[in-house]
């Protein structure tokens, strides 16, 4: 999924793969239907040659559309992004803190994995 900065914020778009033209690697095309803020089409073009030099081409709304339509029948495929199912419930997570082992549920802020009391070590340097 791409993005297209319009009106001071990234905006999420639908992504096309183009095929490349001659002296270009890579070409792929972003779509933003309509802007949340100002309502504008906006289509952006990004080409990478065989240097490595990145070339963009953006239009907004009429010529966008027309921009659109031209480059359609070179279109290979639209980038689909896979959506990630979320937990309902929480989960339990065994862990072992000063050589104890315990389990813990949800509360992932406090803690305190590989922990091991220094007790030796303390007196170790004390003696210095």
């Amino acid at each position: 999924m791409g993005y297209i900065h319009c009106c001071g914020g990234l905006h999420k778009t639908r992504s096309f793969k183009l095929a490349p033209q001659e002296g270009f690697v890579l070409a792929e095309l972003d779509l933003l239907k309509k802007c949340p803020v100002c309502g504008h089409t906006v289509v952006q073009l990004t080409r990478i040659d065989n240097e490595d030099k990145i070339s963009t081409i953006r239009k907004t709304n009429k010529k966008a559309l027309d921009f659109f339509e031209k480059l359609k029948t070179k279109i290979l495929y639209e980038e689909k992004v896979q959506k990630i199912p979320l937990s309902v419930g929480g989960f339990y997570l065994n862990y072992n803190e000063y050589g104890v082992k315990k389990r813990c549920y949800s509360n992932l802020s406090r803690l305190k994995i590989g922990l091991y009391e220094n007790k030796d070590i303390i007196h170790y340097l004390q003696s210095f």
